[in-house]
C-alpha cells in the first residue's frame, strides 16, 4: 500500500475514436444504471475528480471495504490520536491501483501531492494529511479510499451515450454528510428519482 503523488497513468484501455466532448463532468456524481455489467460499479455512486480531453479519473463513495480507518493507519504505521475517526470505513474507491490510498477532502489544503477538485474540495495522495488527520484532526470531512476508477480520453463520454450512468451536479453533504449507505439515494433524490425505480430510467441528465 503506498500513499505517493498523483500521476496520470492507469485509466483503463479503451480503444474507441475519442467521442467529442463537450461537458466537462467534473464534480459530478456518477450513478451506475441498473444495466452495469461491471462488478466494479454495479449499483455505485462515483464522484467525479477530475475530466478534461485526457480522460477522467473518480472515486466510488458509497462500497465501503472491510476496514476502518483505524485498521488502515495501523497498516501504514501512522499514529491516530484522534479516536472519534477510527470507526469510518475505508472505500473502494474504483479498481485501478487498489493499493494505492486516496483522500477525498474539504477544504483543499496545503499537502504534498493535491489534484484541486472545486471549490474547497482536494484529492490528496500524500500520507502528509493523514498524520495530520492522526494527529489534530484536520481536515475533518473526509473520505478514505484505496483505488480509483480511470477513464481513458473519450471513454466516459461513450458510457454516458450507452446510457450506463446517469449524472448529477454533486452534493458535498452527500459525500461528507451521510453515511455510505445513504449517498446513492441521495443522489438520485436530487434528479428526483427514487432508487427503487433507477430501473425504469433511461438517459442522462
Amino acid at each position: 500500500m503506498t500513499w505517493a503523488g498523483l500521476d496520470a497513468g492507469g485509466c483503463a484501455d479503451y480503444n474507441a475514436d475519442v467521442v467529442h466532448q463537450d461537458v466537462n463532468f467534473t464534480h459530478h456524481f456518477l450513478i451506475a444504471m441498473p444495466a452495469m455489467v461491471d462488478p466494479n460499479f454495479a449499483r455505485t455512486l462515483t464522484y467525479i475528480c477530475e475530466h478534461n480531453e485526457q480522460g477522467a479519473l473518480g472515486i466510488v463513495i458509497n462500497r465501503p471495504l472491510d476496514m476502518t480507518v483505524e485498521a488502515l493507519f495501523e497498516r501504514i504505521d501512522i499514529p491516530l490520536e484522534v479516536k472519534h475517526f477510527g470507526a469510518l470505513p475505508v472505500m473502494f474507491g474504483g479498481p485501478v491501483q487498489t493499493d494505492r490510498g486516496f483522500v477525498l477532502h474539504r477544504p483543499v489544503g496545503q499537502w504534498q501531492a493535491t489534484l484541486p477538485v472545486k471549490d474547497e474540495l482536494g484529492l490528496t495522495s500524500s500520507r502528509d494529511i493523514l498524520q495530520a488527520v492522526g494527529s489534530a484532526g484536520k481536515p475533518d470531512e473526509f473520505i478514505v479510499s484505496l483505488g480509483y476508477a480511470g477513464w481513458a480520453a473519450g471513454q466516459l463520454e461513450h458510457e454516458l451515450a450507452q446510457n450506463a450512468w446517469l449524472t448529477v451536479a454533486a452534493d458535498a453533504q452527500i459525500l461528507f454528510g451521510l453515511p455510505p449507505e445513504e449517498r446513492l439515494p441521495a443522489a438520485m433524490q436530487l434528479l428526483g428519482f427514487d432508487l427503487a425505480n433507477l430501473s425504469d430510467v433511461a438517459g442522462h441528465a
